[in-house]
């Protein structure tokens, strides 16, 4: 894995389906919390319109304003040039590169739900992103 320390910045990429929920809140908090230190892209397999506003709303309320992401269609390319491959709900339309890390987080979906029910899913992403960051040994702001 890229170590932080030796000027190279690991690379995350963050998949779901839409890319309009799960996954633009994990790259809302990878961004914030990483800022310089390591490298984060989002995309989807069947991009949404826009990102989802209860995701928006819940990651306003931590400070981290989403409102100006696009969900985007992966590209082969940006899955090869990540270190590390998070997928969220795409199941069989994920893809797949031997060699790469995989780590799948099973979350609940937030399309459609008030921000009251995404709020839990906020706090998880937020928990598990900050411990992706932990083994990627890069240092998160304050």
């Amino acid at each position: 894995m890229t170590d932080p320390s030796s000027g190279c910045r690991p690379v995350v990429l963050f998949l779901c389906v839409h890319n309009a929920g799960r996954s633009q809140m994990a790259l809302g908090f990878f961004r914030h919390l990483a800022g310089d230190n390591a490298i984060a892209r989002s995309g989807g397999s069947e991009p949404a319109d826009e990102v989802n506003p209860a995701a928006v709303a819940a990651m306003a309320e931590r400070g981290i304003d989403i409102s100006g992401e696009q969900p985007q269609r992966w590209t082969d390319e940006v899955v090869r040039a990540a270190d590390v491959v998070v997928t969220m709900g795409c199941g069989d339309t994920c893809p797949f590169f031997p060699g790469k890390r995989y780590e799948d987080w099973v979350l609940d979906d937030p399309a459609g739900l008030p921000v009251e029910q995404v709020r839990p899913v906020r706090d998880e992403i937020e928990r598990r992103v900050r411990h992706l960051l932990d083994e990627l040994h890069v240092p998160v702001r304050a």
